[in-house]
């Protein structure tokens, strides 16, 4: 179904689109070509519209017989997400990851791709448009990471074991104010907790083994189905809930991700207090 050749044009379709829609307009935007959408640290601006519609485009002709599936295209008409149900084969998209960040200037966002077949992610596709690196991974068959004029180098998730000293990614500013100080106080023990507002660079970092757990505050398939695939295929833990294998058909939840079970467990522990221990394996 994704045979190195359409692999390969998503990758240039994803880098085409980064240069000419994205890079751009970074630092380069003014006020009007930014808006806001659930609230007033919810973004969109004519980069996240430009780089989908032209990603759109571009995998009409790659896989014709796929439905499309975008973060911006879902804001403005909510009932597209349920495509992802019904399709064979459906490609979601976040066109720029990181919105907020890359609205102030910060080189902190990404691209995501993901492939779902029948309702299970195939291919995951993390992309870095200021390095124009990735992180890709496809079922059964690793993760790697690539970039131009370097050779692909296969990542496996590694880090701490416990919580303790470890580095995590906690979304806390997407929490509401009264909550973030109890989520905080749950971690004190790890030895750096980070907020980067790009679900993008929370995959890479667990993938890299820069960091060691991730938590969510939601389950939106074009910020989680690719990285989930990418952790899955590194060697990482995760799961929903506490206890729930995650799928891109999830609409609501909060997921833990980590470079091993062991400290999979201790986060969801912490981050869903009154979970009961289990362990598999």
């Amino acid at each position: 179904m994704l045979d190195d050749r359409t692999t390969d044009d998503l990758i240039e379709a994803v880098r085409d689109t980064a240069r000419r829609e994205i890079m751009t307009r970074f630092r380069r935007l003014s006020p009007d070509e930014i808006a806001t959408k659930s609230g007033p640290h919810d973004l969109v601006t004519e980069a996240d519209i430009a780089a989908e519609r032209a990603l759109e485009r571009a995998i009409a002709q790659i896989l014709p017989q796929a439905a499309v599936i975008g973060e911006e295209r879902v804001s403005r008409e909510p009932a597209a997400l349920d495509r992802l149900a019904e399709a064979e084969l459906c490609v979601i998209l976040d066109p720029v990851d990181g919105t907020a960040n890359f609205a102030a200037g910060l080189a902190l966002f990404g691209m995501i791709v993901a492939v779902v077949a029948r309702g299970e992610t195939v291919l995951g596709l993390l992309y870095d448009p200021v390095v124009d690196d990735w992180i890709l991974a496809r079922r059964g068959e690793g993760a790697w990471l690539a970039g131009a004029g370097r050779a692909p180098a296969r990542l496996s998730a590694s880090g701490a074991r416990q919580v303790a000293h470890s580095t995590g990614l906690v979304p806390l500013n997407s929490l509401p104010p009264g909550q973030r100080a109890p989520v905080m106080a749950r971690f004190e023990g790890a030895g750096q907790v980070l907020d980067l507002r790009c679900s993008c660079h929370d995959y890479r970092l667990l993938a890299t083994g820069e960091a060691d757990f991730m938590v969510s505050s939601g389950l939106n398939p074009w910020d989680h189905a690719a990285g989930q695939l990418v952790v899955q295929e590194a060697g990482g833990w995760s799961a929903v809930g506490g206890d729930t294998p995650y799928s891109p058909l999830m609409r609501q939840g909060n997921m833990v991700a980590a470079a091993t079970e062991q400290l999979g467990v201790e986060v969801s522990e912490a981050y869903f207090p009154g979970r009961r221990r289990q362990t598999h394996g």
